[in-house]
């Protein structure tokens, strides 16, 4: 490989180790709550990275995160009905919750935060439920934090716009590592 594909390839190192890590750690998960947390870090990891790369979130991705979770919950409703049904409710909830709260952010911060940020964290909500709510808490708090940072150590300015997903990012694997 030359040395071009190996950066092209080197940043997706991360994403088996957070798998594995994950997996390790909630073994005796419910499988689909084990599926749908493996595919969120997944999904939410290249989220990050477009992010960084090209200061937008794709909604080709979103589109792809609301179709695993479809998938993902389909069979659910035929093996075990009742934790589809609490799945589809709750994931409904997480929905609803980080889109208003983010849609309501967007069009009172004129488009400060982008767009892709709002969808980004609604089909979040679909993976996480309403914990979606501490991690948007999480991620908020942190791109503040490193925000304030940058602006006092003057790397940026007061105009200048940071990625957010990576810092959403970050906490939603707070909350995917920390649930009981």
């Amino acid at each position: 490989m030359t040395k071009e594909e190996w950066k092209k390839i080197l940043p997706y190192g991360g994403l088996p180790v957070l798998g594995a890590a994950f997996w390790a750690l909630r073994r005796g998960a419910e499988p689909a709550a084990l599926l749908l947390g493996g595919v969120l870090l997944a999904f939410g990891y290249l989220a990050a990275l477009g992010d960084l790369r090209e200061k937008r979130i794709s909604n080709r991705l979103v589109g792809a995160m609301l179709c695993a979770w479809i998938v993902i919950l389909v069979p659910q409703l035929f093996y075990r009905t009742d934790y589809a049904l609490w799945l589809l409710m709750n994931g409904g909830a997480g929905f609803l919750l980080a889109g208003a709260v983010f849609l309501t952010v967007y069009l009172v911060s004129r488009k400060g935060l982008g767009g892709g940020d709002v969808k980004f964290m609604a089909a979040s909500g679909l993976y996480l439920g309403v914990d979606v709510l501490p991690a948007m808490l999480y991620g908020s708090v942190l791109s503040a934090l490193v925000g304030l940072g940058l602006l006092l150590a003057k790397k940026i300015g007061r105009r200048d716009a940071i990625p957010l997903a990576p810092f959403l990012y970050a906490g939603i694997v707070t909350v995917l590592f920390t649930q009981s």
